[in-house]
């Protein structure tokens, strides 16, 4: 029997427990265990992948507990199907190991086991605690924090009810267990879902302090799923932006991915400038777009790749990568070629020094770097199409991404239409199609005047 997220209440209240994740100087929040039973809840076991029903059944069969948890409760709670599926247990990452012979350990510090079936990757993490609150055995080793109250390790084993409320958001702090079909809620986060509103647990400040990537995740759960940011929950964020800054870059680049790889872009982009958080990821584009350079394209590449993962096709990050940086690249160009510098020398010394900073901030692995630089090179050639250019050009290895982003420019009015409406019929030409196309081009070119040889005079 399923119901809708409305009449989810009347769950069974299994204790109270007073937590804060964090320091613990701020006023604690109280959360109750509810456990929500199999007829007063919608997550079906044919929402679950076979993998990962497999995971679950071994470790209880074994003897341990074990719960789907995470994202893929909370999505099948809105009527939704996961993409992927995590376990919490208390076996030890070493004893998940034994049991799988098709996984394998990830990490060092605090260990994660992923089991491998096929293309599918079943995540498995043991029940961590709040090093906080941990016994005498624990070592300060286990939890450091930074000056800026970065969190650098976390490294404590814990309880069931410890796992969910170190968690970062209450939606995410739901488990499923196939034993009984329960869904477990710490957190008051089957409200938070039926209110559409995404909520920190614990003190918000702190838990920003720990991990600034935090705001990031706020915001691209919020466009995923149509969310509201909770009121505290959001108001820290704009204040604490700068702390990604402390973020390695390597660590930051896959947060950007994952912003606007989800199908949500231009939602995305506009939490992302509304909370200062597009400073920290792209400077340069910021300091760009503050000092005038339109983000049009930005939003207009952002719709394309939205509709592009909605149609099922893939999104390359070297793409989106060009049309972030675009705005900041324009700028540079432009004031090289101000003070002198001739246009194409001036674009690429503008390339390097864009690129150049952006590592700063966010790595850009050079798979992707090499690509980006040629979609904005082609850019000054896709124009110069007489003789055997459109040939050469049309053979280039990037010249489908280069299109693609010249169509961008067009549609967001940067450059007059009419070019690629021109490059979209070439390549639908066969070979005689194509020279009539070269051949209508050239009789319409400008003809250049001749220079007149000068006339030898007689010697005197």
């Amino acid at each position: 029997m399923q119901k809708s997220l409305s009449s989810i209440f009347g769950q069974s209240v299994d204790k109270l427990r007073t937590f804060i994740p964090g320091n613990g100087k701020k006023k604690a929040r109280t959360y109750q265990r509810r456990e929500v039973p199999r007829d007063q809840h919608n997550v079906s076991r044919s929402a679950i992948s076979e993998p990962a029903k497999k995971v679950l059944s071994r470790l209880n069969k074994s003897g341990y507990e074990a719960y789907l948890v995470g994202g893929g409760v909370r999505d099948i709670l809105l009527g939704q199907q996961p993409k992927d599926f995590d376990v919490a247990t208390n076996a030890t990452p070493e004893e998940v190991h034994d049991l799988f012979r098709n996984s394998r350990l990830i990490g060092r510090r605090f260990r994660i086991v992923h089991v491998v079936f096929g293309r599918e990757v079943i995540e498995v993490t043991t029940f961590r605690g709040n090093a906080a609150d941990a016994d005498e055995n624990s070592t300060d080793d286990d939890r450091k924090t930074n000056e800026h109250g970065l969190l650098l390790r976390d490294n404590v084993y814990g309880t069931l009810e410890e796992d969910a409320l170190r968690r970062d958001f209450t939606v995410n702090a739901l488990y499923y267990s196939i034993r009984d079909f329960t869904v477990i809620d710490f957190a008051n986060g089957i409200e938070d879902l039926r209110n559409r509103q995404l909520r920190l647990i614990g003190d918000p400040e702190t838990r920003y302090r720990e991990d600034p990537v935090r705001m990031l995740r706020a915001v691209r759960f919020a466009a995923k799923l149509n969310f509201d940011i909770e009121p505290e929950t959001e108001a820290p964020i704009t204040e604490l932006a700068p702390l990604l800054d402390h973020i390695p870059p390597a660590r930051l680049f896959e947060e950007v991915l994952k912003l606007f790889s989800a199908g949500h872009g231009e939602i995305t982009y506009d939490l992302i400038t509304r909370y200062n958080l597009l400073a920290p990821l792209f400077p340069e584009t910021a300091r760009a777009i503050e000092a005038g350079e339109p983000d049009e394209l930005i939003r207009q590449a952002l719709r394309n790749t939205d509709a592009r993962i909605a149609q099922g096709k893939s999104v390359t990050p070297y793409f989106l990568f060009a049309a972030m940086l675009w705005p900041a690249l324009q700028r540079e160009w432009q004031h090289r070629q101000e003070n002198g510098e001739p246009v194409q020398p001036a674009l690429h010394g503008a390339i390097a020094k864009v690129i150049g900073r952006q590592v700063q901030a966010t790595s850009i692995p050079k798979r992707f770097s090499g690509p980006m630089k040629e979609i904005w090179e082609l850019q000054m050639r896709l124009p110069r199409r007489h003789g055997k250019r459109a040939f050469v050009t049309m053979g280039h290895p990037r010249f489908r991404a280069a299109y693609d982003f010249l169509l961008v420019r067009e549609d967001c009015g940067e450059i007059k239409p009419g070019l690629g409406e021109w490059w979209t019929r070439f390549q639908r030409q066969d070979e005689h199609g194509q020279e009539r196309m070269l051949s209508e081009l050239g009789s319409s070119a400008p003809k250049k005047r001749r220079r007149r040889k000068p006339t030898k005079r007689p010697a005197p």
